[in-house]
């Protein structure tokens, strides 16, 4: 069923190599899947399909490319038991959770799917010949889709933000071909997602280099690709040292190309004296699964907890929950590295004192969850404290005043979210920092916590950088095809 190959030019091609096999996180060893490295040669059909695929599929009517992301969502559920199967093998993470972003998955296509047939009505300003002192010529406002998008898997959402996922949704919505550049975490679950997709593109007729998928384990393949002059825009889910290198790459472009970037965020989280001593015990609670879910390896969990100093009994219930909680496999074996050094680093630069770590041993991708606390006044001076730790840990940040608060809102780094605890009366009384808060991030949250995004037209997913590398478009809901898409005046055109 894995072929380990790479899908091009409706075909799938390459010889494996045994040294790129898939990996099994729980385990600490290789599956008996291996998969082929993408070349120069691959680099040359790939791009010379899509940009061939264009001409025509951009021409495509918007039912016709409706009806190729429903089919998408078809063949994904049809291949539900495997593809949760290899899910869970690849990632470590729960079946619950496979299912979870299988149904994500094939809901965002059917959403963009159900968009494209209601689309939005062109902007026209009709002529007024007559209007002195010159006239006015007839102007009808269209969007256009850019080209061929490349879409780097993200690592910690195989299905939902992965081959098939909002980003390779958004691009082909708005008529772009795309190419997937597979997550080295998860390959296998990459190739049978790269299946369903080729099947619906066969059962709808679409042109055969509209969608493909690459494995490369070595940059320098990516880095090619993204500075292919077929390449019209590119999507990025991963570390902001990675994605920086990119951007810089697409920078050195003869002619430079939108860059979409999800790089990084800690995501606040501010609680207010009067709401934690109402809801002090539920907040923990809320509060621990929130950053233990998954490993921690939601890019909304919030690392910054702002506390009011002295919270002794929130303090006591959140060690609680640490102390107890069981190591677990993160996804690959050079993530939870970076997790474990990012942790250590924080201890010896004393900028942050370990309340609780979780049971168990950290060896392979097996990590402990960590609760680390500070002051604001160290977390104003420390850097170390600014550095985003993906993976179970969270820091709880004392502060005295909540004008501190509103202060600290203008000189934190841009993030994905931002989250205020409060009571009504302590709400009503805080709307300056709630005004500065709007101006960090991208989605403002009241008394719930970030983890979890839905899906749908009123969702904002980016925010400042590094949140993302450009805070007016969103990597999720329907609004995510406008990053594809760009807008042509026509002017004095006969209707």
């Amino acid at each position: 069923m894995i072929s380990g190959q790479h899908f091009i030019a409706g075909q799938w091609v390459g010889e494996p190599l045994p040294e790129n096999a898939a990996f099994n996180p729980m385990q600490n060893t290789t599956l008996p899947w291996h998969f082929a490295e993408a070349g120069m040669d691959e680099l040359a059909l790939v791009t010379k399909e899509a940009q061939a695929a264009f001409l025509s599929y951009r021409h495509l009517p918007a039912n016709q490319r409706a009806d190729f992301l429903e089919q998408i969502a078809q063949e994904l559920e049809h291949r539900r038991d495997s593809i949760v199967h290899t899910f869970v093998q690849e990632s470590a993470l729960a079946e619950a959770r496979a299912q979870m972003e299988l149904g994500r998955t094939c809901n965002q296509l059917r959403l963009f799917a159900s968009e494209l047939r209601h689309p939005e009505a062109d902007c026209v300003v009709p002529a007024m010949p007559e209007r002195q002192p010159l006239p006015r010529p007839a102007l009808r406002l269209r969007k256009l889709p850019l080209g061929p998008v490349v879409v780097f898997a993200a690592s910690n959402f195989p299905l939902a933000f992965s081959v098939a996922g909002g980003d390779t949704t958004a691009a082909l919505a708005a008529g772009c071909p795309v190419i997937v550049k597979a997550h080295n975490a998860h390959p296998a679950t990459s190739e049978l997602a790269a299946q369903a997709i080729a099947a619906a593109a066969a059962n709808t007729a679409m042109p055969k280099g509209v969608f493909a998928l690459v494995h490369a384990r070595q940059h320098a393949f990516s880095e090619a690709l993204i500075q292919h002059p077929a390449i019209k825009a590119v999507a990025f889910t991963g570390s902001e040292q990675l994605g920086m290198h990119f951007q810089r790459l697409i920078w050195q472009r003869p002619q430079p190309i939108p860059f979409f970037g999800e790089l990084g965020s800690q995501n606040p989280l501010f609680v207010l004296p009067g709401y934690l001593a109402q809801q002090g015990e539920s907040f923990a609670q809320q509060l621990a699964q929130s950053v233990l879910n998954g490993c921690g390896q939601f890019c909304t969990r919030p690392a910054l907890v702002f506390i009011p100093a002295g919270s002794t009994t929130l303090i006591n219930l959140l060690q609680q929950y640490f102390s107890a909680a069981p190591a677990g496999a993160m996804l690959t074996p050079k993530i939870a590295a970076h997790y474990r050094h990012g942790c250590q680093e924080l201890l010896q630069s004393h900028a942050a004192r370990l309340l609780a770590q979780g049971q168990g041993n950290e060896e392979g991708c097996h990590t402990l969850p960590r609760l680390f606390i500070s002051s604001l006044a160290c977390f104003l001076t420390k850097a170390e404290l600014q550095n985003e730790i993906f993976g179970p840990a969270t820091v709880l940040i004392e502060y005295e005043t909540t004008t501190q608060l509103q202060e600290l809102a203008l000189q934190l780094p841009g993030q994905l979210t931002a989250t205020l605890f409060a009571t009504e009366q302590e709400f009503a009384a805080q709307q300056a920092l709630l005004q500065n808060l709007e101006l960090l991030c991208g989605r403002m949250i009241f008394a719930q916590m970030p983890t979890g995004v839905e899906v749908c037209p009123a969702m904002q997913h980016g925010g400042p950088f590094p949140a993302s590398t450009d805070s007016r478009f969103t990597a999720v809901g329907s609004r995510s095809i406008d990053r594809f898409l760009r807008p042509v005046c026509y002017q004095n055109f006969p209707e």
